[in-house]
């Protein structure tokens, strides 16, 4: 192997996914390499050019990835040294979707695609590394701390940068910046910055407040040029001062900084001031990052998706933006809204995805969501809840149009299950052929639950009356609405019913104010969250709500913030419970993403002293609640 193969096989070996090769197979690869220098500001292929016969490395400088949006050139991403680029050829015929051009001067390797392919076809992580990388647009899915990163070009850019989801969408940064004093000599900054692999280096006072920043564009134009020494102290080379942002910033407020000011990165400190210490530090690389998991882009990969495998992935990214999102203290109730909303479009697609295998509908129907998916409150992976209602049809029809929902509920429910939703144990589903049914077959099903509370106990269950459309006609669910409260305006044994079952919810806490908690089985001395402190919340925020004749609300948070403005006399009461179910089910949530449960039973000996009182004291508007319930609805708790 000559000099320069060496040289190229070297400097490979030290990224993914040339690490996974053999020296062998390595040289092979260094010595086929075309090496190109590209000129700043020039192009290596632009957007609907044919496709080259390599991909590409980046060997210095660096390289944007644009695409148009708007009629505008939009940066999608930055390639700089070991990042792997231009992967379109390997899994694609048509033309590049992107463009690439030097925002300096660069050196890039051109890796002729039918010397690599071999290597390919028979090393699976080299394989599973592009395909991974080329199907989800994701970095280095090896490598989370971005030590040689692969970029897609396979991304179609969505826009909506500053919709309301990506506002309050949280970041990952580095909470472990690399740190340095101003009387440091730019050679020891090189060297810390190159034993570390790090590209910036933040420059603080005795008082560890940050001052300045070196990265290596720095280096690059200050040092390399010639124009200071290497023998200069760093701050004679730094950009200052710093621009600071507070620990729980967003992805949007940090992109409109970055754009804003024209820097690279922003120092994240405690107080979001230069005059507090630093915390740590976000890239223009770490917005990239954030932006494969922007909500609105999730939800375009799923309307693109075409099998349970695609919405799988996409789920897990849903969970990753949660776990970020909680880690981040955003409220609650905005992680619920954003969660909902994806929840919704992948219950849509697998309806979508049914319908594509059997054919167009017989008739008009609209499948509804129901319970905690219902009132957008599925945070965890927990089970699935259904119904299916389709539009009134000629008996001679009915058995064959009932025939074909049926089949394709089960598609459904099955790829919801392939995605990670388990099936409901009470089969609450649209599969079942007790919830999938006409209009007519609903009406009546409804008047009885209401008219007739308590006749057929075993059937009735309140989570039907917490519904969202996830697919079909709106006006199907607009008619079962109006059943619903036309019926329950002169239903008191509806209410009672309702009341009496919301009273019957074993108590969370004891006389002596102590846990109430599970006595035997798999969760022994652990606190059932989910029936001792979610339920009563929910049940009591559904029976107000339907009481008061409040329609169109179904989650429990967004319900007791109503029920304050529609009932000011209990506004208190209301206020303080929607305070309460948004700390136990932040709690739930938390306990479920640890442990890779539903989050229902809480080991309250790993709770520290302090969220078990914040637990306890999210527990005291419950009984007030029972009492206003005992007290508008005529009920003891033994009626």
């Amino acid at each position: 192997m000559n000099v320069i193969a060496e040289r190229i096989a070297d400097f490979l070996k030290q990224y993914p996914p040339f690490n996974n090769l053999s020296i062998e197979e390595l040289t092979i690869v260094a010595t086929s390499i075309r090496v190109v220098n590209i000129e700043k500001h020039k192009t290596l292929f632009r957007i609907n050019d044919v496709l080259h016969d390599s991909f590409y490395v980046v060997a210095s400088g660096v390289i944007n990835l644009s695409v148009i949006s708007d009629a505008e050139e939009t940066l999608l991403n930055k390639c700089v040294e070991g990042d792997v680029f231009g992967l379109r050829p390997f899994f694609a015929k048509n033309n590049y979707m992107m463009t690439a051009k030097a925002r300096e001067e660069s050196v890039v390797y051109a890796i002729p695609i039918d010397t690599f392919r071999p290597f390919v076809a028979k090393n699976a992580e080299v394989l599973n590394f592009l395909l991974e990388s080329f199907a989800n647009n994701s970095n280095n899915p090896e490598d989370r701390q971005n030590k040689g990163k692969l970029l897609s070009d396979h991304v179609v850019y969505t826009g909506g940068s500053q919709s309301e989801m990506q506002y309050f969408q949280s970041l990952t940064y580095n909470k472990m910046p690399l740190k340095s004093f101003v009387n440091t000599t730019v050679r020891d900054a090189a060297q810390l910055m190159t034993d570390n692999l790090m590209d910036n280096l933040i420059i603080v006072d005795n008082n560890h407040f940050p001052v300045g920043i070196v990265t290596d564009s720095d280096m690059r134009s200050k040092i390399a040029t010639g124009r200071v020494p290497i023998t200069a102290t760093v701050d004679k080379i730094m950009a200052a001062p710093v621009l600071a942002v507070p620990e729980n910033v967003s992805l949007a407020e940090a992109q409109l900084l970055i754009l804003k000011y024209n820097v690279s990165h922003l120092c994240v400190t405690q107080d979001g001031s230069d005059k507090s210490e630093i915390k740590g530090i976000i890239s223009e690389h770490d917005l990239i990052v954030a932006q494969a998991s922007n909500p609105g882009v999730l939800i375009k990969e799923i309307k693109r998706s075409q099998d349970a495998k695609d919405l799988k992935k996409i789920r897990a990214k849903l969970s990753d933006m949660i776990q970020t999102s909680i880690n981040k203290n955003i409220p609650l109730s905005h992680i619920s809204n954003i969660a909902g909303e994806i929840n919704l479009a992948l219950i849509k697609r697998s309806v979508e995805l049914a319908i594509l295998d059997m054919g167009s509908p017989p008739a008009r129907f609209a499948w509804l969501s129901i319970g905690s998916q219902g009132r957008k409150e599925q945070l965890l992976l927990t089970d699935q809840d259904s119904i299916l209602v389709f539009e009134d049809v000629a008996p001679e029809k009915y058995r064959d149009v009932k025939d074909y929902f049926l089949k394709l509920a089960k598609r459904a429910t099955s790829t919801l299950e392939k995605i990670g939703y388990p099936y409901c144990p009470n089969v609450h589903m649209a599969s079942n052929i007790l919830w999938c049914k006409s209009l007519s077959d609903w009406t009546k099903q409804y008047e009885n639950w209401i008219n007739t509370p308590g006749e057929k106990s075993n059937e009735i269950s309140s989570i039907f009356f917490d519904y969202e459309i996830a697919f079909g006609e709106i006006k199907i669910e607009e008619a079962i609405t109006d059943v619903i409260f036309r019926n329950a305006s002169r239903g008191k044994l509806f209410f009672d019913y309702l009341g009496n079952d919301a009273l019957r919810k074993p108590p969370p806490l004891s006389f002596f104010k102590k846990f109430n908690v599970e006595e035997e089985g798999a969760n022994e001395n652990k606190f059932d969250i989910k029936t001792r402190a979610l339920m009563p919340l929910i049940d009591g925020a559904r029976l107000f709500c339907l009481s008061l004749n409040i329609k169109g609300i179904n989650n429990t948070y967004l319900r007791f913030k109503q029920l304050a403005m529609t009932d000011p006399r209990h506004s208190e009461i209301y206020l303080n419970c929607a305070e309460a179910f948004v700390i136990l089910s932040k709690i739930r949530t938390v306990e479920g993403l640890k442990t890779e449960s539903d989050g229902q039973f809480i080991n309250l000996e790993e709770l520290s002293k302090v969220d078990r009182e914040k637990l306890k004291n999210a527990l005291a508007p419950m009984k007030d609640l029972e009492e206003l319930i005992k007290a508008r609805f005529q009920l003891t708790q033994f009626s």
